[in-house]
């Protein structure tokens, strides 16, 4: 029996919760959805029998999406980023992350059709920026939406 999380990211969404997580799970190697919680009978808030709150785990590390209101909505403040081990990996959750209405950023930062914020940055970056390179690479990823590793390398050869 999986050991219930004592403290989990709250995500809110307006509708989406369910599509989100779903899709999320499908990208990321160790994720599942655990519980869908849905909207009782007379709550008054919602339809009964919509989706309320999805728990889920992402990479091994547990979330939850909540549908309400759109008195908060999802912002750059906070983002998940995900450590991809290659150029192969940072591309394939890059293309499917902006997929269907996602918006590209600077610095390996996007943000997904459902407006949740990612960075998605390949680990080689973080080696070179705690290296003494990091001089070098730093100019190379201020000009990046995604994150290529070839550049990140060529400027620390040039």
């Amino acid at each position: 029996m999986t050991k219930e999380a004592k403290i989990r990211t709250c995500l809110w969404f307006h509708g989406d919760a369910l599509p989100a997580a779903e899709t999320y799970c499908r990208l990321i190697p160790d994720s599942r959805i655990e519980r869908v919680s849905r909207y009782p009978e007379g709550q008054g808030m919602a339809e009964p029998g919509g989706v309320l709150l999805v728990e889920f785990t992402l990479g091994g590390t547990p979330y939850q999406a909540l549908n309400a209101d759109p008195v908060f909505t999802l912002s750059e403040a906070v983002s998940i980023v995900v450590a991809t081990e290659d150029q192969a990996e940072t591309d394939r959750l890059w293309s499917a992350l902006i997929a269907d209405g996602g918006q590209e950023s600077h610095c390996g930062w996007l943000k997904d059709r459902f407006g949740l914020s990612w960075q998605i940055v390949p680990k080689r970056l973080s080696e070179l920026m705690g290296s003494a390179d990091a001089a070098k690479v730093w100019p190379a990823l201020m000009q990046m939406g995604r994150i290529e590793i070839d550049r990140l390398e060529a400027a620390v050869a040039a």
